[in-house]
């Protein structure tokens, strides 16, 4: 592969709460020399709804020598949010470029079920409750983000000279005529596993360089079954709406975290990919916490290939809340080949 990477969260803001409340610029860059050093990246994929956060990270990775996918993630926003927005952003990302590096521009991801006005419904469970067993309201959906699309990409390109992408869902009808890469939000579950190899040579075989997106699992046994939602297991906080425990006790599998990435890293390699972004760095906002009610573990559900402290340093980095999985041995086995 061309681009080895992974998205590094600068921290999203819906409803006012965040997933990175603590932004250290000192952490961020020591983080990247470590994606960079440790884990053999090329690449890192910047996401998050601040644009001065992403700005700041993607100079870092930048004077780091990353290529930078410069990924404003925009959540329950309206079209007309979401592109003031990218504009913003855009601008910003075009001044990184122009600073020598390597930028690719991504405008957003998901926008069918994660922003508003494309299905009904206020909330994710509404708008993927509506879309279940209705191929006509897919294809409406589909219409809107198509216009969108076309709409965004020309905002971007007024703004930002490098490549510009989008990172689309594989049920999304995209023009991807409008975009240098074609971005996919690709994650092997036990459904498609017979599947998906095949699927991964179909997309690389219209011609246009491939990216994968959005691909991991969380770190409970049974969780690469169901990738796309192992963090289903997650019970949030009725008042800040927050993950609080689990919903039950569940084994933990590190390993088996650790396999799955690896399993599909080989996969994209073979294939033909040109681009890969494991999902994710860390998650901060579902700390691992080994003693006491299993439920409180809040890093089983996650799929950081770190697990993350809230009370204390990890071993492994001093200075650093947290300590490799597995996965991260794996991914930097697959990325330093």
């Amino acid at each position: 592969m061309r681009a080895k990477g992974i998205s590094y969260d600068t921290g999203f803001v819906p409803g006012g709460t965040g997933t990175v409340e603590r932004f250290d610029l000192d952490v961020v860059r020591r983080e990247l020399e470590i994606i960079r050093d440790d884990l053999h990246c090329t690449a890192v994929q910047l996401v998050g709804g601040d644009p001065e956060r992403l700005e700041r990270a993607a100079a870092c990775a930048a004077e780091l020598g990353l290529e930078v996918w410069f990924s404003p993630y925009p959540l329950e926003m309206t079209a007309e949010e979401m592109l003031a927005l990218f504009a913003d952003c855009a601008e910003r990302a075009e001044r990184i470029r122009r600073s020598g590096a390597e930028v690719v521009f991504v405008a957003g991801s998901e926008l069918t079920v994660m922003d508003r006005g494309f299905l009904p419904g206020d909330t994710l469970k509404e708008r993927l409750d509506a879309l279940l067993g209705r191929r006509e309201l897919a294809a409406e959906a589909g219409k809107r983000v198509a216009a969108f699309l076309a709409e965004a990409a020309a905002v971007v390109r007024e703004r930002f000279g490098g490549k510009v992408t989008y990172a689309a869902i594989p049920f999304e009808p995209v023009d991807w005529s409008l975009f240098d890469f074609v971005t996919v939000e690709l994650i092997r579950s036990a459904e498609v596993a017979d599947r998906f190899q095949e699927g991964v040579r179909a997309l690389v075989a219209q011609g246009r360089p491939v990216a994968i997106t959005g691909f991991g699992t969380a770190t409970w046994r049974g969780a690469a079954d169901v990738a796309p939602r192992s963090m289903e297991i997650i019970e949030y906080d009725e008042d800040t709406g927050l993950p609080a425990r689990l919903t039950g006790t569940y084994e933990r599998d590190e390993e088996g975290q650790a396999t799955y990435l690896r399993e599909l890293l080989e996969i994209f390699e073979a294939e033909g990919v040109d681009s890969a972004f494991v999902h994710t760095f860390a998650l901060p906002a579902l700390p691992h916490r080994p003693d006491g009610d299993p439920r409180d573990d809040l890093d089983l559900a996650s799929l950081g290939i770190v697990k993350v402290y809230a009370d204390r340093d990890g071993d492994t980095y001093p200075g650093l809340r947290w300590d490799p999985k597995p996965a991260f041995a794996a991914v930097a086995a697959c990325y330093g080949k």
